[in-house]
C-alpha cells in the first residue's frame, strides 16, 4: 500500500464510506482469512480519498470542505456484490459497488477538490478491498469466496480518518448526508 510521507505537524488522512454492521466485520473477516497484514489496521470502506498529508493546522479547513460537501449530498443505496480484481496492474481483489456507483464518483470528485485537490494515479473505481498484497493463491481463494457476496445499505455519511502511529486508520469525525 503506498503511504505517504508524513512529517512534524503534519497528519496522514483519508476519507471513506465506512461499511456499516454486520457486513463490516463480514468483510473484515474475509481479509483477515486471506492472511492480509491490513485487515485488522482498516476498516472495510469505500475509499473517496486515498492516503493523503496535511498540515494539522489545515485539518479544520479539510473537516469544514467535508461537511460542505455531506450537507449537499443525500444519502442513497450502496450495494456490494461479487468479486472482482485489480490484477494483473496491482494485487487486488475487492467486492464491487454495483449501485449507487454514480454517488461514490460524485462525492468522490467533490471531496478531490479545493484544499484536497490532487491527481490520482488510476481512474477512480469504487470498491471495498477484501485482500491486498498477498501471495496469489490468497488473491485467488479470495476471488473465489466473496464471487457469491451481496450486500445492500443506505450511505448515510462519509468519514475523516486519520492514520495512527501504530498504522491503524481510525474515524476523526463523521459528517451526516443531507
Amino acid at each position: 500500500m503506498r503511504i505517504p510521507e508524513r512529517g512534524a505537524g503534519q497528519a496522514r488522512i483519508g476519507v471513506s464510506l465506512t461499511v456499516p454492521e454486520p457486513f463490516g466485520s463480514q468483510l473484515a473477516d474475509a481479509r483477515r482469512a486471506t492472511g492480509d497484514a491490513y485487515a485488522d489496521l482498516i476498516p472495510p470502506h469505500v475509499t473517496l480519498l486515498g492516503p493523503t498529508v496535511v498540515d494539522v493546522e489545515d485539518l479544520p479547513a479539510v473537516e469544514e470542505h467535508l461537511a460542505r460537501i455531506a450537507q449537499d449530498a443525500g444519502p442513497f443505496t450502496l450495494h456490494l456484490r461479487g468479486a472482482a480484481t485489480f490484477r494483473p496492474v496491482s494485487p487486488v481483489v475487492f467486492v464491487q459497488v454495483v449501485q449507487g456507483i454514480a454517488e461514490c464518483e460524485q462525492l468522490e470528485g467533490r471531496v478531490r477538490s479545493g484544499l484536497l485537490e490532487q491527481e490520482l494515479r488510476f481512474h477512480y473505481h469504487p470498491h471495498v478491498t477484501v485482500a491486498h498484497e498477498v501471495p496469489d493463491e490468497a488473491l485467488d481463494a479470495a476471488f473465489v469466496s466473496m464471487a457469491d457476496y451481496d450486500a445492500v445499505f443506505e450511505v448515510t455519511e462519509i468519514d475523516l480518518y486519520e492514520h495512527g502511529d501504530d498504522g491503524v486508520w481510525r474515524t476523526r469525525r463523521a459528517f451526516p448526508l443531507g
